[in-house]
């Protein structure tokens, strides 16, 4: 049975497709938005995985090159390992449907996104958000509730539904909202600088058509009428269980929950759960199974109602109070920029490292055939930071989606290119972890851009916020540690200036998150980034005057078009020995921008003074020093600018009658002379009198040439170009 329904999302024609294609999957979508089609699957494994209590479920999202009619770039010419947007747009896709398996649920789950056509405009990311939720639905996979993905812009001050990649560049908002009919349950976002009123406005914009979308969706879920597989739990909670854990456990627990100090904390859990095993004789397997549940469920209740109820926090704090802060900048002596961060038990390493336009990262995707990154931000999570072993073998999905966030933060922040012409590339290197590393990233990457003297446009923090409810009870947390994290029902990062919010991220496992509790949290959020802006001017209050003395310099120059050539040479030639002679790194620009990056100022400013040169127009009345390429019996050819000449005549030689010019000048020789005309085809002519009016000393040993020979000056005159004397190849540049 083939279903094909249609909705208008934002202006455009949303149609949802099923039982065309990929029908031996369990559950399939094929989704289109104008000209762009995302077709999402879904698939499980008939068996669970045995003694797992996680929900094993993979996502991947791949945008075919072909779906924009393009190839791959690289060697192979075909998709390779997924990009960094791809695994970003994987996570956006799994954030919110994660929470909806029920927690009993063990089978090996596969969500595959693929992009099949891609319009230019329509982004497809936030529609695999949909198609992906849909795939489920529409099979046996059981999952609470239908999810739908929206995009909204900030443009003229009016919020947009979808905008297109056109519009997006009038954007002050970049908000990707999911969600389901009742709830909003994941964000991603990046600003400029908007008010906390603006965000919750445009989070109510999207989910007001989210439920639309949702409605939709069920809709043809409905006319489906696919059956839910049953899932039964293994091992279940009995009320027997419950109770003796907690008579034996309850005090010893909650004292330990209160232990000072993460690991210290952790050995003291671990440690009641210890002495609750070895009441249970080792055979009986699935008694310890049981009892263990049970010890952990109690364990989170406890957490909860401490919290919820005693309105106090595992680490003593008040529920708006920030983890003691301690910042040390400039502590590493090489790297340009360099800020050690530390709040409580999270500690990030941050450096900042500024480059040429060589350093710039060419992203190949389906939009720009080579975009070009010139601000990056790298987080990196090791192992030994939450003190456990493990191979390092490079940054995960996770550790990319921490980096992009506190990239998108930084963002707003970085000046443009016009202003500071550096590729900038921030490494954040987590050395110790409870709770927040990511907003650690936020702050310590401003910082470190500071320490390297990079002119930001404002300094930049983060918090993030936590949210613990039960009915119409709950409790807003300010600067979340790890516990806080993982029973919490909320984990809600806010980042931005003292001006506004430049970025949101928020994972919501419960529904019924009001816009007052929003509006409390982004109010707390708000608070909490003030502070740590204050802690961050105690130590550093501004980018430092001065660049780092290590970092390349960088200067630009914007020359005449049709003066490219003359700075770029025949095949080059011109602008590899300036590179060669100064050690300056040269990037022409078709506009006539001309970027060099040299490692001093002496090599910068003789790479300039070349190029100022190069591009020099003759200008009337000014005295030049040159060399004399031709002399000829009416006087002598001076280059007084590279490839422009001026004749300077016999009679503009000296006071004194000059009869044989060979006699005091041969080729090679320096001579100063004033330009005292330039004609309508701009031949230059010059004087040497008017400046200097003695006539230079003999070249000994000078033998006449026969009378009546010619010097060959019919054969070379007029050869043309600017000052009416250029040399032959002036037309073979570039």
């Amino acid at each position: 049975m083939v279903i094909k329904k249609s909705i208008d999302v934002g202006g455009r024609t949303l149609s949802v497709e099923i039982g065309k294609v990929a029908k031996q999957a369990h559950g399939a979508c094929w989704l289109q938005y104008g000209e762009t089609i995302v077709l999402a699957t879904a698939t499980h494994k008939p068996n669970p995985i045995e003694g797992a209590d996680f929900v094993p479920l993979l996502v991947d999202y791949r945008e075919n090159t072909y779906a924009a009619g393009k190839f791959p770039g690289g060697f192979f010419k075909r998709e390779g390992k997924p990009s960094e947007r791809e695994i970003l747009t994987s996570r956006l896709i799994d954030r919110p449907l994660r929470p909806l398996f029920p927690s009993n649920y063990h089978y090996d789950t596969q969500i595959v996104a693929s992009v099949l056509s891609f319009d230019l405009e329509n982004d497809p990311d936030v529609h695999g958000i949909t198609a992906a939720s849909m795939a489920l639905n529409f099979s046996e996979i059981p999952i609470a509730a239908m999810v739908a993905g929206v995009r909204v812009g900030y443009i003229n001050e009016q919020l947009v539904i979808n905008p297109t990649y056109t519009q997006m560049k009038e954007s002050r908002l970049n908000l990707i909202v999911a969600g389901t009919e009742d709830a909003i349950m994941m964000v991603e976002s990046r600003a400029d600088e908007l008010s906390e009123e603006i965000m919750l406005d445009a989070l109510e914009f999207a989910h007001n058509e989210i439920k639309r979308i949702v409605a939709f969706g069920k809709e043809i879920q409905a006319e489906i009428g696919v059956p839910k597989m049953v899932v039964e739990e293994e091992n279940p909670i009995t009320p027997e269980a419950a109770e003796e854990v907690k008579a034996q456990c309850s005090e010893k627990l909650l004292k330990a929950i209160y232990t000072e100090g993460k690991k210290a904390k952790e050995k003291a859990i671990d440690k009641v759960l210890e002495d609750l095993q070895a009441t249970i004789p080792e055979e009986e397997e699935e008694k310890r199974i049981v009892y263990t549940k049970a010890f952990h469920a109690l364990k989170e209740k406890l957490f909860r109602d401490e919290t919820l109820l005693s309105r106090k926090r595992a680490d003593g704090r008040s529920f708006t109070q920030i983890r003691p802060i301690s910042i040390e900048v400039g502590l590493l002596p090489w790297p340009h920029g360099s800020a050690l961060f530390t709040r409580g038990e999270t500690q990030a390493l941050v450096t900042c490292t500024l480059g040429s336009f060589d350093d710039v990262q060419i992203i190949d995707n389906l939009v720009d055939d080579d975009c070009n990154k010139r601000f990056m931000l790298h987080y990196n999570f090791p192992a030994f930071s939450v003190g456990e072993v493990a191979p390092n073998r490079g940054p995960g999905r996770r550790e990319i989606g921490h980096g992009n966030l506190a990239e998108r933060a930084l963002s707003a922040a970085i000046p443009e290119e016009e202003k500071f012409p550096y590729t900038i590339r921030i490494v954040s290197d987590i050395l110790e972890s409870n709770g927040s590393s990511s907003m650690a990233s936020v702050c310590g990457g401003c910082l470190a851009l500071m320490d390297a003297g990079v002119p930001i446009k404002m300094p930049v923090a983060g918090v993030a916020m936590g949210l613990i409810k039960e009915d119409e009870k709950y409790a807003i947390l300010t600067d979340i540690a790890g516990l806080e994290d993982h029973y919490g029902d909320m984990d809600f990062k806010v980042t931005g200036s003292e001006h506004g919010i430049t970025a949101l991220q928020m994972d919501i496992k419960v529904q019924g998150i009001s816009r007052q509790i929003m509006s409390e949290a982004l109010s707390q959020a708000k608070e909490g980034r003030f502070f740590l802006l204050g802690k961050m001017k105690e130590t550093l209050s501004a980018p430092r005057a001065q660049l780092s003395p290590r970092a390349p310099r960088i200067a630009q120059v914007t020359i005449p078009v049709d003066k490219i050539k003359d700075v770029i040479g025949p095949g080059g030639k011109v602008i590899k020995s300036i590179t060669a002679e100064t050690k300056c790194k040269i990037n022409v620009e078709d506009s006539g921008k001309i970027t060099l990056c040299s490692p001093n100022q002496e090599s910068e400013a003789a790479a300039l003074e070349i190029i100022h040169r190069l591009t020099e127009e003759p200008e009337m009345g000014k005295i030049y020093e040159g060399d004399v390429k031709r002399i000829e019996d009416y006087g002598i050819f001076v280059e007084i600018i590279p490839n422009v000449h001026g004749l300077i005549h016999v009679s503009e030689i000296a006071e004194k009658p000059v009869r044989d010019v060979r006699r005091y000048f041969q080729l090679g020789d320096r001579v100063k002379s004033k330009i005292v005309g330039i004609d309508d085809q701009g031949k230059v002519r010059l004087s040497r009198r008017v400046i200097d009016a003695e006539l230079p000393p003999e070249i000994p040993n000078y033998v006449p040439a026969p009378q009546g020979e010619r010097s060959g000056r019919d054969r070379d005159r007029d050869r043309g170009g600017r000052g009416g004397y250029r040399d032959r190849d002036r037309d073979r540049r570039r």
